[in-house]
């Protein structure tokens, strides 16, 4: 069971993917991809919760769902809130006047709590204006400091900023405006073959631009003058590595950690837990994620976040972001826990793509006849965890096994069942 779930009382789940807080909103296309993953949200309840989201529910995603997780499908109820351009999520429920019936679904519930994808300063008005806690604050919704610090947090020069204090190894870099770009960005590439250019604040890969020497002058038109960036020196690596913290009341501590899959510098999978890197870089990592946690619960900040970083050839760590909020692996590791009862399992996540478009009943055959489709109080298996795919190829799984070896084994099962795959 997710640890939101240890307390009494229901949940008010917010799949707030749309927010300021990891992409400015004005990216529509990227807050609609982001938005397509919400479904998975689901999840995470039990019976009495409330689960909002940007995106439509199938029915057989919500069958599926609640047969694996033991709930019964009238138990949890759902509001979509319409795609609401420009808008974070908490806000638009106003907009298509969602908010009152919400009301009434949270008054039925005396002791409802808000969980929030994102902690921005919209879910936090809307916890208050329901009179309802934010998961797992104390003192019920967090201060206006706080919300400050998680939204600078999960900027990448905010980060730098705050690594630099607690002593974070970071890539040789410089925060700068659109204004400044170029000159900072040929200042940097005299020194170092390889940079990146970062989008100030961005998610999951999206606004990373690689340039190296010599190359082309960038294409028109340049961003604008008063845009926020980091550039970076590239760092030569073999592996790219995230921990997942957690910060309560009473404590910091490291939930998981794991190997992070990447497709030209996006994010596209996850592996834990880690294994094959050196002892003392994972301690390192370990050290560094508690440090950085240390310095969110002393700002107030309480819940999940992580720290993602890379480790060269000889087992060198450098840190590059961390993101104040349920990251894209917290559900799926919180599913894996409450479906095989315990933290010990080895998991990934990634996408596994159909040779032509299929139902989401189809591609649940197509695991049933090759052994692999997941089934309750079963502790290994493949999981379709976020509904059909709009294009009907692309299926985000979670695989689940004892060992990393059995791992591989049911992955390579899975490639073959729906057509081929992408890990």
């Amino acid at each position: 069971m997710t640890t939101e779930h240890e307390g009494p009382g229901t949940l008010v789940i917010l799949a707030n993917f749309v927010s300021p807080l990891a992409v400015d909103l004005t990216e529509e296309a990227v807050v609609r991809r982001w938005a397509e993953q919400a479904p998975r949200k689901l999840w995470l309840t039990r019976p009495g919760d409330v689960l909002i989201t940007p995106t439509p529910l199938s029915e057989s995603f919500r069958r599926y769902v609640f047969h694996r997780i033991g709930v019964p499908e009238k138990s949890v109820d759902v509001v979509t809130v319409p795609d609401t351009p420009h808008l974070p999520m908490a806000r638009a429920l106003t907009e298509h006047n969602l908010l009152e019936p919400l009301r009434a679904l949270v008054n039925s519930r005396p002791t409802a709590r808000l969980l929030p994808t994102a902690l921005d300063e919209a879910s936090a008005a809307l916890a208050s204006d329901l009179r309802i806690p934010v998961v797992p604050y104390e003192t019920g919704v967090p201060s206006p400091g706080t919300l400050r610090t998680v939204a600078a947090m999960n900027t990448k020069s905010g980060f730098r900023a705050v690594a630099q204090t607690i002593g974070l190894r970071l890539p040789q870099g410089r925060t700068c405006t659109g204004a400044e770009l170029e000159q900072v960005t040929s200042a940097l590439l005299a020194c170092h073959q390889q940079v990146v250019l970062k989008t100030d604040r961005s998610a999951g890969g999206h606004g990373l631009h690689f340039v190296s020497r010599g190359d082309l002058p960038p294409q028109s038109p340049p961003p604008p003058p008063d845009s926020r960036w980091v550039v970076e020196e590239y760092v030569e690596h073999t592996r790219a590595v995230s921990a997942q913290g957690h910060v309560s009341s009473t404590r910091v501590e490291v939930a998981y950690d794991g190997e992070m899959r990447m497709s030209g510098g996006s994010f596209a999978g996850y592996c834990s837990p880690l294994r094959d890197l050196p002892e003392e870089t994972r301690n390192e990592l370990t050290r560094w994620t508690l440090a950085l946690g240390s310095q969110l619960a002393a700002e107030g900040y309480r819940g999940p976040y992580s720290l993602d970083a890379v480790s060269t050839k000889d087992g060198t760590l450098f840190a590059l972001e961390c993101n104040v909020r349920r990251t894209a692996t917290t559900t799926a590791h919180a599913m894996v826990t409450r479906l095989t009862g315990c933290g010990g399992s080895a998991w990934s996540t990634g996408t596994a793509t159909t040779a032509v478009p299929t139902s989401f009943d189809e591609a649940v055959n197509h695991l049933t006849e090759a052994g692999l489709d997941f089934q309750p109080g079963g502790s290994e298996g493949v999981l379709l965890y976020a509904d059909r795919p709009l294009d009907g190829r692309s299926w985000r799984y979670a695989a689940v096994a004892s060992t990393h070896d059995r791992l591989t084994e049911l992955e390579v099962r899975l490639a073959a069942a729906l057509g081929h795959g992408e890990f």
